[in-house]
Order: structure tokens, then sequence, then C-alpha cells
């Protein structure tokens, strides 16, 4: 079942102008970088098919993508690089691209809806999270999409320059295939060390 707008309306009518839907891409993989995005859509938004983007195919993530960017009143993205994943933790990384990419946004939203209970950002924005939100809500879920085809993107160019790990397919994820190339050539310089896959490699 795709996302609504329920929540977003009922914002709305209680007076908050600028809603934005914030979401991450890249928790899980043994490589790259953490991407975070931050989309405020219009009132009169309307797209059908935008859903959590895990729900979706690549092709129909790809055409939403530019969609969305045509559609949205602003949307901000964050980059947070292996290195920085492994200086802080994933958890960590995942709140600095969250909240420097709601930094980003311009005009500053009145409400942050924030997919999962567990990411509280250092903000003064009033911020509501949601469990499965990128399942609810359509914020969050046009979030997901821009932060997963950006970083599907990043990892697309990286795979040019480690072409051996496959990250072309899998894109960092840890797959079979990315197991066997990683016993068979040890990490690369975008490996993240501090995950224990990686570093008993």
């Amino acid at each position: 079942m795709p996302a609504t707008l329920k929540i977003e309306n009922e914002l709305w009518q209680n007076g908050s102008e600028f809603i934005a839907g914030v979401d991450e891409a890249g928790r899980g993989p043994l490589a790259g970088p953490v991407v975070a995005a931050a989309v405020i859509l219009p009132q009169d938004f309307s797209l059908q098919g935008v859903n959590d983007s895990k729900q979706l195919s690549s092709s129909k993530r790809e055409k939403l993508f530019v969609l969305i960017k045509q559609s949205a009143l602003a949307i901000g993205i964050s980059i947070v690089n292996h290195k920085i994943v492994d200086k802080l933790n994933i958890h960590q990384a995942n709140l600095l691209a969250m909240k420097l990419a709601v930094e980003k946004l311009e005009p500053i939203p009145n409400v942050l809806l924030i997919d999962g209970a567990r990411f509280k950002i250092k903000t003064e924005i009033h911020q509501i999270n949601l469990n499965k939100g990128d399942q609810k809500s359509v914020s969050i879920a046009a979030a997901s999409i821009i932060a997963k085809v950006t970083r599907d993107h990043l990892m697309l160019a990286l795979h040019k320059k480690y072409p051996e790990y496959g990250f072309d397919q899998h894109k960092g994820y840890g797959t079979k295939k990315h197991y066997l190339m990683l016993k068979k050539y040890g990490p690369c310089p975008i490996h993240r060390r501090s995950f224990s896959l990686v570093s008993s490699s």
C-alpha cells in the first residue's frame, strides 16, 4: 500500500506550512557513504507510486527521483563518507547526515517527519519520529527515494574505480559475491573498517 499524505494534511491544517520528510540510505552496507535526504513537498503534491524506496524497482525509483526533484519545494541532500562512519559509528553518522540534509533546506521547515524511532536530530525544529515512516508518509517516502537513488549513483561511480568488487550490482551491501570479493582482494579504500565483517576479511 503506497504512502499517503494523511499525516502531512493534519499538520498543514494545524498551521505547519513547511513539512520535511527525512530519511537515509546506506546504514547496512559494508562500503561507501551514508546519504540522507530531506524533502519539503507542496500542499498540492500529487504523484502516483511514491513509496518506501525498498518497495520499488530500480527503474521506478529513477523515474520518481526525477519527478520528485521537479515537484518538491525544497530538497536537502547530505553525504557522509565511510571515514566518518568509521570515526563516529553508523548510528551517529546517520544522525549527522540527516542533520546536514535538514540544514540545507530553504525554506526552513516547521516540522520534521523522520523515518525510524531512534533518530533524534539535534535541531530546534519540532520533529516527529515514525516507525516505518517511509511506508506511511509521502514526504518521508520521497526522501527515501532521493537518498537511495543518490547513493546508488555514487556507488556506480565508485564501481568504475574499484570494479572487482561489483559495487554496480550490490551497491556495497553484504551479498554473497561481495563477501567472496572481500576474501579474494581484501578491503578497498571505501570499505568501512569499523564493520566486523570487513575487518575480519
